[in-house]
């Protein structure tokens, strides 16, 4: 009788806290129907599996245990932990996508399972290979892997210039025959893709226009001697006056205050440029679409190929008493200058050096042009500041063989970042010129700071 009252106990006991659990099941049950609705399938599917841990806890504790396994109660126990890392390894389901995520790899590819060497043992008698250790590459090394990935793209290479050539001699044709007065000479292609050091991309090139003048007419005078007082512009004057007059010339229709402007030329040629010339029809008949640009100080056009796009810059260019002069005025109210180029004496000197001594001067100077080129920071250093250091540095250091191509490369940076500290790189054909004379303090203390990182760590740059 005694055994009897109390098991009906437990079963009141128990019927108390089964009511309490068949309110919860319900209350689960309604959860889990609706849960698809609200939280959509991956959410439903962490709730069941929660839900059917959190129900088989309930009922393993108020079940009736069985006093005579003395196990019982441990059973239960890992039972429970089984159910709570059931609970804890139940996979979460996927966070919304942010459109950052798009680029990355849906699935990360799967670790290779390592061995622990503690755990596996080596048969005797069995050959030991040694892991060879990863081989570090030297700055030399890294320069010639990082040079062969600078090569202008074939098809840009070879269909750039003749697209280019094409567009020079419909220009040249339209002037002489809108303009048959002035004596333009023979129009001509120029720039680093021509003379092989372009790098990356041939996105760029120049077209220039020769301005013939009657040496008897015209002389030069320095910049230095101007109001400007910079020796890297020069002055064209109309000379003779009483003897020729203003219209012995075709091209004194372009003096401003006895000088030959090269703003008014750009005007006059701008003007040509835009309005007179039928570029759709030239770009239809080349196979591309041409436009020039409307708001930019220079003589631009812009051309669009199927397989290319290309900015082709246009220069007037007078050459008198071993000058090279571009129509290329400072900004300002001086409009009768004309800059100095020192291009073609610069392409010149460097493959003259390497044919003398085979050395990599070409090679290290398409090397860093790639560097100023992927560096926004460094792009005016790229052309020519650098290539005037490599040949101050040719006339003090004779090693330029491509076995020294690191030691050159590092000297260089060196060479700039002294430069740069001063402000001051002297012009190697013209030792009057500083070359850093155009640029903002801002704009050189930025460089250095590049530059100087790249001394103790040239990689950086590649």
């Amino acid at each position: 009788m005694a055994a009897f009252w109390q098991q009906r106990g437990r079963r009141q006991e128990n019927g108390g806290l089964g009511s309490v659990i068949d309110g919860l099941g319900s209350v689960f049950d309604v959860l889990l129907a609706n849960a698809r609705l609200v939280l959509g399938v991956s959410g439903a599917a962490v709730l069941a599996i929660a839900t059917l841990a959190v129900k088989r806890l309930i009922d393993r504790a108020t079940s009736p245990r069985d006093e005579g396994d003395p196990k019982a109660e441990q059973k239960s126990l890992e039972e429970s932990w089984q159910d709570l890392a059931l609970i804890k390894t139940t996979p979460k389901p996927p966070k919304k996508q942010r459109r950052e995520d798009l680029s990355e790899p849906l699935l990360s590819p799967a670790r290779p399972v390592v061995p622990d060497p503690r755990g596996c043992s080596v048969p005797l008698g069995a050959p030991q290979v040694e892991s060879s250790p990863l081989r570090c590459l030297t700055l030399q090394e890294k320069l010639l892997s990082h040079s062969s990935q600078l090569a202008v793209p074939e098809i840009q290479a070879s269909l750039v210039p003749q697209l280019a050539r094409s567009i020079c001699t419909q220009l040249q044709n339209f002037l002489r025959s809108k303009c048959p007065e002035l004596p333009f000479g023979r129009f001509f292609l120029s720039g680093p893709l021509l003379d092989g050091l372009e790098v990356l991309a041939a996105d760029h090139i120049h077209l220039m226009l020769p301005v013939v003048l009657d040496a008897g007419l015209w002389s030069l005078i320095s910049g230095e001697d101007t109001v400007v007082r910079n020796p890297q512009y020069w002055m064209i004057k109309r000379i003779d006056l009483g003897y020729f007059p203003r219209g012995c010339s075709p091209w004194d229709r372009f003096i401003v205050g006895r000088y030959l402007s090269s703003s008014v030329l750009n005007e006059t040629l701008h003007k040509l440029l835009v309005a007179s010339i039928n570029w759709p029809a030239i770009g239809g008949l080349l196979g591309c679409a041409i436009h020039p640009v409307m708001a930019s100080r220079e003589l631009k056009l812009e051309v669009k190929h199927d397989q290319v796009e290309l900015s082709i810059t246009l220069f007037p260019v007078v050459e008198m008493e071993d000058k090279v002069l571009l129509a290329v005025p400072p900004e300002g109210l001086v409009e009768n200058l004309w800059l100095e180029s020192f291009y073609r004496a610069e392409v010149s000197r460097v493959k003259e050096l390497d044919a003398g001594d085979s050395g990599a001067r070409q090679l290290c100077l398409r090397i860093l042009n790639g560097v100023c080129r992927s560096q926004p920071s460094l792009h005016k250093l790229g052309g020519s500041p650098v290539t005037h250091v490599i040949l101050h540095l040719s006339d003090t250091t004779s090693d330029w063989a491509e076995e020294s191509l690191a030691d050159r490369f590092q000297q260089v940076l060196e060479e700039l970042v002294a430069s740069l500290e001063k402000g001051v790189l002297l012009c190697y054909f013209n030792p009057k010129i500083n070359l850093f004379s155009g640029l903002l303090e801002e704009e050189i203390d930025e460089m250095g700071f590049v530059l100087y990182r790249a001394i103790s760590e040239p990689e950086l740059l590649l």
